[in-house]
Parts: structure tokens; sequence; C-alpha cells
């Protein structure tokens, strides 16, 4: 074992919604978390309710952070989120800043998704194709629930509607409003690395053509998936991962925002198929390193 990734404190993962620990043997961090302790890192992957609002499922992650520090025995942590799991390490290090060392956002939805504003307008919450759409989510968060075999806690609450706002443009401007520590003063530039103690970073990706589309994502649908959704992009047509835009993902000092690497792809989903070139589990490892630097 190399030490090279041996972090001061602990590394915890949050995933984004509809996430999970792991579905039988398949991690949603795929590859990522044995790499990170193969360098030395405590890597941690946390599980919090996979359909809910930021704020609610902020609270979760903050109970599951104080069971980490008092079974480790460590003062903070470094906390690593993916889309929605950014937001969610954001409202942490807002309210218990003392607890928490770095916040790393990846793909994070920092200004909001165009997606999640797109499937506001054409499913409104309280109308018939809203509530189908809802109940399928909803089935689909029942479903993961029941097969993943990484978490072993209490059942989580769902809440549809509130996970889904989150994620828009206005609900995630509601947020920044209280949780501001790192974003961006101009749309595009990097915010502030250094607040409250806490140290800011982000990375994410875009859709490439000749790239993201090659390679083992030919044989990938979650890629087709994203550039079908890309389609619904206006304001950052062009310049997403599918799900996210490149400059909304902004946060603190940002590491990358234009990494061949779809939404999926950038944690090194679907069984690591990925596209032409791409590394994705090497950005974790080089960010463990950098964050080692820096006495994190």
């Amino acid at each position: 074992m190399t030490h090279e990734q041996a972090t001061r404190y602990p590394i915890v993962l949050v995933p984004g919604l509809l996430g999970f620990v792991r579905l039988g043997g398949y991690p949603y961090w795929y590859g990522i978390v044995p790499a990170l302790r193969r360098g030395g890192a405590t890597a941690i992957p946390v599980m919090v309710s996979a359909v809910n609002s930021t704020e609610i499922r902020g609270e979760q992650l903050l109970a599951r952070v104080q069971q980490i520090l008092k079974q480790t025995g460590a003062a903070k942590v470094n906390l690593i989120g993916h889309s929605q799991g950014a937001l969610t390490i954001r409202y942490v290090a807002g309210v218990r800043p003392d607890l928490v060392a770095s916040v790393t956002s990846i793909a994070g939805p920092n200004h909001g998704s165009e997606l999640a504003d797109h499937l506001e307008e054409r499913f409104p919450p309280g109308t018939v194709r809203g509530r189908l759409v809802n109940g399928g989510i909803r089935m689909i968060a029942l479903i993961l629930a029941a097969l993943d075999t990484g978490y072993r806690g209490t059942r989580l609450p769902t809440d549809v509607d509130a996970a889904h706002h989150s994620l828009t443009t206005l609900g995630v401007a509601r947020f920044n409003a209280s949780f501001p520590q790192g974003l961006p003063q101009t749309w595009g530039g990097h915010g502030q690395e250094l607040v409250n103690g806490v140290r800011y970073y982000s990375w994410s990706g875009t859709l490439q053509p000749g790239r993201t589309n090659r390679g083992k994502n030919r044989l990938d649908t979650t890629n087709l998936a994203c550039r079908i959704f890309a389609r619904t992009f206006t304001k950052e047509r062009g310049q997403s991962d599918g799900m996210v835009g490149r400059y909304s993902s902004h946060l603190g000092t940002v590491i990358g925002d234009d990494y061949p690497l779809d939404h999926f792809d950038i944690v090194n989903q679907h069984w690591g198929l990925v596209g032409k070139g791409a590394n994705p589990v090497g950005l974790f490892l080089e960010h463990a390193a950098r964050l080692k630097a820096a006495g994190l």
C-alpha cells in the first residue's frame, strides 16, 4: 500500500439523486473507494435519502458525519459529493464548518440544473403527468433501497417534489441565499477557496463528440441518456454533462470543468464504461493527494 492519498481526515463520499452505497456487489463509487484506500485514505461512502430535499439530506449527513468522527476519533472530515450530493455537503459545511475540512463538488448543480427546470415545466407538480413521473421515481427509490446492501440503517424518507425543486434553478438560488460559501461572484468564475476554515473545490465534465461518445461509452446506455438530456439545455447548450451545466457546477477552486466525462462517467459509473481516454478514478486519486498536501 502507498500513502499518496493518506489524508489527515477521513474522506466521506455522498451520492446524488437516486444514489446508493452498493447494490448487491455493485458500488455507486465504482472503483473509486478501493483505489483511495489502496493509497492510504480512509474513504467512507455514506447514504442519505435517495430522493428528498437538500436540507433533509443535509441533516441526515450531519448526523452521519458526527457518527464517523466519534468512530474514527478524527476532528473533521473531507466531504466529496456527486450531483445533489454536492449541495448536501455544502449544507453540512454551512451549518457546522467546525466539523468539515474540505468540500468537493463533483458535477454539482451549484446554480441549478436546466434539466430539472425542463422537467418541472413539462411535468408540473400536482398534474396528472407530474404525479405519474413522481410515482415512477418513488418506485425506483423503493427498489434501490430494497437492493442496497451497503446501507443498514433505518428507512430514509422520500419526497419527490422536494427533491426535484431542490435541483431547479429557482430552488438552488434559494439554497444559495442561505449557503453562499465558495460560490463565484461572477458567472463562470472561481469562488473563494477558504471560507470559515473550510476549503472548497469542484470539478465537472462536458459531453464532447468524438470523445465522450467513443471508447467504452459506445456500450453505455447512460451516455446515450445524457446526450438526450443535454438537448434540454439552452443557457449552457453544448456545455453540459447531460444533467449539469459546465459553469453551473463551479464552486471554490475549479480544478477543471471540461473533462470528457458525462454525468455518470465522472464517478466511473456503469461498470467503468467511460469515454475515450477518460480516467475518472485518477481525478479522485489526484484530489486526495491534493488534500493531503494541504494538510487535510
